[in-house]
């Protein structure tokens, strides 16, 4: 998987925008390159049972599926998290090849470059996230950017303890 550059091809606040989201989508992935089956399912911190490399892969995945068509969208919330088990994309990654789950992030990342290129940056969610706020298209772009940014911190620190590899 060859990262793409994070300097985008136009100067304007959506190239810049998306540019960056896509960057931090393909770190993701890069960090995942030559990982094996058995080491993608490995929980290697002993606070953080959940913290595997498909299980940050599934949850980036779930996230961005959660933020366009649940909120921005309004669709019905069909995550695989439960009242009960709110961290129930992280648990089930496991039982998924990595190259699967990489696929759909990948697959379900192109679904939602061609959404954002059809949208407004200031279109309003349809669904509102806390005290009848409803976010624009531009800040849950920003906040993914955030997200997957962050959990490519962890993904670094997985990769490292698994296999030494750094700066991936």
């Amino acid at each position: 998987m060859t990262r793409i550059d994070d300097t985008p091809s136009a100067w304007d606040e959506r190239s810049q925008l998306t540019t960056f989201l896509d960057y931090a989508r393909d770190t993701a992935r890069a960090k995942c390159t030559g990982i094996s089956a058995e080491d993608a399912c490995k929980a290697l911190l002993p606070g953080s049972p959940l913290m595997t490399v498909s299980g940050l892969i599934n949850h980036l995945r779930w996230v961005e599926y959660y933020w366009f068509q649940v909120v921005f969208l309004g669709e019905a919330d069909e995550g695989p998290w439960t009242e009960e088990d709110p961290d129930r994309e992280m648990r089930v990654a496991v039982d998924f090849p990595l190259s699967r789950l990489l696929d759909e992030y990948a697959e379900q990342s192109a679904r939602y470059r061609e959404l954002v290129a059809g949208q407004a940056l200031d279109a309003k969610a349809e669904r509102a996230v806390r005290d009848g706020l409803h976010v624009d298209l531009r800040w849950i772009l920003l906040h993914l950017t955030e997200e997957t940014a962050r959990h490519n911190g962890h993904l670094d620190i997985l990769r490292e303890l698994l296999d030494g590899t750094t700066g991936s």
